[in-house]
């Protein structure tokens, strides 16, 4: 073995974090928010045997965000503001309607779209699951009643809302997390209505909403729930970023056959 060999075999795989925005000057409260879990994101990486590069979208060009994530293992897409209705051949002026950043919304559907040519692993959380759906073709409903999927009305910092999510047993994702019952934390008004070609349905919450997908053919999963919030069950997201670990290995090796 040669110490090329032996570099290879003991470096650690680079897996991108992809934002939308490093700057929200008028939203300075939510922006520290979502900085916190982005951050809490990139961390678990860290910690859990990545090499992470963290990217905003919205910050570089379209062609930019793929070269600079061209070499990644695998891809995580994060959560944020509503994707631009132009996307999914939908209409503005919903109620509930974010900001919108359209140059980070075509990069991160061209990253994913990519990823499925490629199969290379990714993980969309909340914003990302949506991402993901649009990407391939599906559509968003753009605004949810007030229920169990946020707290509507109350500072930043309490918006998350907690609820059970029920997976489907055949999953990656239960396989991924050891059980098919488990407990969440949810902030979004919006969710995915018609799936993107591919994606399969793997998680709903008590009312029925669709709360996880899955791609079968290539190792691309959404979750609509954020498991890096700190109220999230502790293991959570490292079970996630680990699955994601196992998929970056198991591509490798169907690349090297």
């Amino acid at each position: 073995m040669t110490t090329h060999d032996l570099a290879a075999m003991t470096a650690r795989p680079t897996l991108a974090v992809v934002e939308v925005t490093r700057s929200r000057p008028d939203r300075p409260a939510y922006h520290a928010k979502v900085q916190t879990l982005n951050a809490t994101v990139a961390d678990a990486g860290t910690n859990g045997g990545w090499t992470v590069v963290r990217l905003a979208a919205a910050d570089l060009d379209p062609a930019a965000l793929l070269d600079l994530t061209d070499s990644a293992d695998a891809v995580v897409i994060v959560g944020g503001e509503d994707i631009d209705p132009r996307f999914y051949g939908a209409q503005a002026g919903y109620e509930g309607e974010t900001i919108h950043f359209s140059d980070a919304d075509e990069g991160q559907i061209a990253l994913v779209q990519r990823a499925a040519d490629r199969g290379t692993p990714l993980l969309g959380i909340c914003r990302g699951l949506q991402i993901i759906n649009v990407a391939l073709g599906g559509d968003i409903v753009q605004h949810l009643d007030d229920g169990i999927h946020r707290n509507a009305g109350v500072p930043i910092d309490e918006s998350l809302s907690t609820h059970d999510v029920t997976l489907l047993a055949s999953s990656e994702l239960a396989a991924a997390l050891g059980d098919t019952r488990i407990s969440v934390q949810s902030a979004h008004h919006q969710s995915v209505g018609r799936l993107g070609a591919g994606l399969v349905p793997v998680a709903t919450a008590p009312d029925g909403l669709v709360e996880a997908v899955e791609h079968r053919d290539v190792p691309i999963v959404g979750v609509q729930w954020h498991p890096e919030a700190p109220g999230s069950p502790a293991a959570q997201l490292p079970l996630l970023l680990a699955s994601l670990f196992r998929a970056t290995t198991a591509a490798e090796v169907a690349q090297a056959a």
